[in-house]
């Protein structure tokens, strides 16, 4: 399986949190990412939205960029890796939003179950195998 996208948007929020909390979860969710099979995790620069995206809620400040190599298990492995961050939320709401070629992603409190589902929808709209474009 090919991956056809190639820039990953990833915003994270917290109920309530303080833009330095932010900060600082953006940089430990960066640095697991970095991990994985990926070409680059950057930080989303303050305004700075996807070309084509809406604005977002002003408490989602906390954005990464994802430059990902071609490969479908990469993105399966980053999917994998925001839905485990989003679970280690200590009592407090979390969300997050992924954009990948306009298309978005949001979780925050869908069950696991229904997480699974629409992570699998995600990543089946942005790969290919063998011949299908």
């Amino acid at each position: 399986m090919r991956l056809m996208g190639g820039e990953l948007y990833i915003y994270l929020a917290e109920q309530e949190a303080e833009p330095e909390r932010l900060a600082r979860l953006t940089g430990s969710l960066r640095r697991e990412l970095l991990e994985l099979d990926v070409e680059d995790v950057t930080p989303v620069r303050a305004g700075a939205t996807p070309p084509g995206t809406r604005a977002l809620d002003a408490d989602m400040i906390g954005g990464l960029v994802v430059s990902l190599s071609q490969s479908a298990p990469a993105l399966q492995a980053i999917t994998f890796t925001v839905r485990n961050w989003l679970t280690r939320r200590d009592g407090t709401s979390r969300a997050v939003r992924m954009e990948l070629d306009g298309d978005a992603l949001e979780l925050s409190d869908a069950t696991e179950a229904d997480q699974a589902i629409l992570v699998d929808l995600f990543i089946a709209r942005h790969t290919t195998t063998g011949d299908r474009p």
